[in-house]
């Protein structure tokens, strides 16, 4: 018989292999059902302790509840992962579809939080760094972003499946979960719209050398523009872009990238481009 101490180091020991698994989430992304498999793979630890000695019949629902459509952001998938595995522990056979209920449902508010709070804000931060170092000759810059990286992805995965885990679906269902993930979110956004603002005046470079002369002075027009409202093309180019990835779904990303650097070697060719 099993005692409570060892089924304690048993879920211990998932626990750890379900994070390692966790982090293969991204391997078998498809169209099809995107990160399915990859789920699927970071709770087999749990299913075959569960379902190992459960009839075919039984073994092979399972298996096909976890295989069904799932994306989030890779980053944050710890907690949903933690919160799944305890479901398929806690609740009876005629209650797993909502296990797959809660998976789905958590999906798009955790895939919101990382992608605003970690893919678009903590890691263009940390690639700013280590590209400003490596444009420079210094090889210290993709070490030092694996590192930072490292450093902050990694805990959050493992404390967010641990935590996962152990509150269950507690963690969103309370009202305290609740504040603290609308909280990050809306920080995430600031936070993210701040860092999207000032990498467009840092890495956006245009400049006219249009000049006239009136009388006896020259004009330049770049220091005229940069007077009235400094960055004004990079402003106007960012906008435009912007306006036409949502128009046509960023589908013509590569169309526009291409005619960017056409028009943009045509304009230096007839002196308008500095």
């Amino acid at each position: 018989m099993t005692t409570s101490k060892e089924q304690e180091t048993v879920i211990k020991s998932e626990l750890r292999k379900s994070f390692f698994r966790s982090n293969l989430l991204m391997a078998t992304s498809n169209f099809e059902r995107m990160q399915a498999l990859g789920a699927y793979y970071s709770i087999v630890p749990t299913l075959k302790r569960l379902y190992g000695d459960k009839p075919k019949e039984v073994r092979v629902a399972a298996i096909r509840r976890h295989l069904e459509f799932f994306n989030t952001n890779p980053y944050v998938y710890g907690p949903i992962l933690g919160i799944s595995m305890a479901m398929e522990e806690q609740t009876l056979e005629n209650q797993k579809d909502s296990v797959i209920s809660v998976r789905t449902g958590l999906m798009g508010p955790f895939a919101g939080l990382g992608d605003s709070l970690l893919a678009m804000t903590i890691v263009p931060i940390y690639m700013s760094i280590a590209s400003g170092l490596a444009i420079e000759g210094n090889p210290i810059g993709p070490i030092l972003f694996f590192l930072l990286f490292s450093i902050t992805i990694w805990p959050i995965k493992y404390k967010g499946l641990m935590l996962g885990y152990e509150k269950g679906t507690e963690i969103l269902t309370g009202e305290n979960g609740n504040n603290i993930l609308r909280r990050l979110s809306t920080m995430g956004n600031v936070v993210g719209m701040m860092v999207v603002g000032s990498l467009i005046v840092t890495t956006v470079r245009i400049n006219t050398a249009i000049e006239y002369t009136v009388g006896e002075s020259t004009i330049n027009v770049q220091e005229m523009l940069d007077g009235i409202m400094p960055n004004l093309f990079p402003f106007l180019l960012t906008i435009g872009i912007y306006f036409l990835l949502k128009r046509k779904s960023a589908k013509n990303a590569v169309r526009i990238i291409v005619s960017i650097m056409i028009v943009g070697v045509l304009l230096s060719l007839l002196g308008i481009l500095a």
